[in-house]
């Protein structure tokens, strides 16, 4: 009787203890999941999304095909809430135009050769951004700061957007740091 009894206790103890680990291990994977649930979604707030030409209001695709009629190869992408974002060729340049969901434009983005940015803006960037090496430049026209320049420049692993007007006067900067092979722009 003895044995049978002790023979009880350890079955029972071992069912016990084995549901309580699935138990921790069940609530283990729900925390995991929504970790993970939460990542993407931070994910889809902090970088612009794809998104199909059916999915464009009318209102912004009948802007985009007013404004620049000779556009070709448009894809889209979704900049942050309400802002549309077409990615096109017009005239052999890479082109971005943002919109707003009612179709009012709001900036566009030219690609430009680093030796096209003006003379003050290179002059400033001679001054002030002496260890750097311009990577990209563009020429910019928005409502926010009417026409101006971009220049992407990076010294090591620090990549800088910074604005510049026709002048060569620095309107913004904004620091680009590389996470999972997506830029995340950081304004200072």
């Amino acid at each position: 009787m003895y044995t049978l009894k002790t023979s009880f206790n350890e079955i029972f103890f071992i069912i016990f203890t084995s549901s309580i680990n699935l138990l921790k291990f069940k609530i283990m994977k729900t925390k995991i999941a929504i970790l993970l649930f939460a990542i993407s979604l931070l994910q889809v707030k902090l970088f612009a999304q794809k998104i199909a030409a059916d999915k464009v209001p009318s209102a912004v695709a009948g802007a985009v095909k007013a404004k620049f009629p000779a556009a070709t190869d448009v894809k889209w992408e979704m900049e942050k809430k309400n802002v549309y974002e077409a990615v096109f060729k017009l005239n052999g340049n890479n082109v971005s135009a943002n919109f707003d969901s009612a179709g009012k434009w709001m900036e566009t983005e030219t690609e430009i050769k680093v030796s096209d940015l003006p003379a003050p803006v290179n002059a400033t960037l001679k001054k002030d951004f002496t260890a750097y090496k311009v990577a990209e430049a563009s020429r910019i026209e928005s409502v926010k700061h009417g026409n101006c320049f971009e220049a992407e420049i990076e010294k090591g692993k620090e990549t800088i957007d910074v604005l510049f007007s026709a002048d060569g006067k620095v309107l913004s900067k904004s620091k680009e740091k590389e996470e999972k092979g997506e830029k995340e722009k950081e304004k200072d």
